[in-house]
């Protein structure tokens, strides 16, 4: 498996897996009927935000954004989303993303990186980023209505990129 900027070639490839992620409600602050557009212009946003894929052979296998949390004098503090396709899980692509996302957002000058919402029943999610060096800093109970579990609690989760150093 290699990991590359994406290009324009590569969304018709994660369409169809961040589609059905997002569609089945358990995971993504998005719309369940969030639209391909919408969709397209969210996750393949121009400069700043970067786009990375993971390709196994010639398939995209997963998919990773990272962009500033928020402007101005925020602007130090990354954020970033992560999609592997459903059919590839468990094959340590996630954790490759997030490695590389955490080397790459260091490398543009981040001095941390804030997760604003991690549904609390995505175990797999939430073991990855506490192994990686994230904690939950805070947890909005109910703040997301998984489509099978109903209201659940929604993590903050935050790490810090250069060590030692205030961010």
């Amino acid at each position: 498996m290699r990991i590359r900027t994406a290009v324009a070639e590569d969304w018709p490839h994660i369409w169809p897996f961040m589609h059905d992620i997002v569609a089945a409600g358990e995971t993504y602050t998005l719309d369940r009927d969030l639209t391909e557009p919408d969709a397209r212009a969210l996750w393949m946003a121009p400069s700043p935000a970067r786009t990375l894929v993971a390709v196994h052979g010639e398939a995209v296998v997963g998919s990773a954004r990272f962009a500033r949390n928020h402007g101005g004098p925020a602007a130090h503090i990354a954020n970033a989303s992560f999609l592997v396709d459903p059919a590839h899980a468990g094959r340590g692509i996630g954790r490759a993303l997030g490695e590389r996302v955490l080397v790459e957002a260091e490398a543009a000058g981040f001095t941390a990186m804030q997760f604003n919402a991690v549904v609390s029943t995505n175990t797999a999610a939430v073991r990855l980023w506490t192994s990686l060096g994230f904690e939950v800093i805070a947890t909005l109970p109910g703040g997301y209505h998984h489509a099978t579990a109903g209201p659940v609690g929604l993590h903050i989760m935050y790490r810090e990129l250069w060590a030692g150093q205030a961010a």
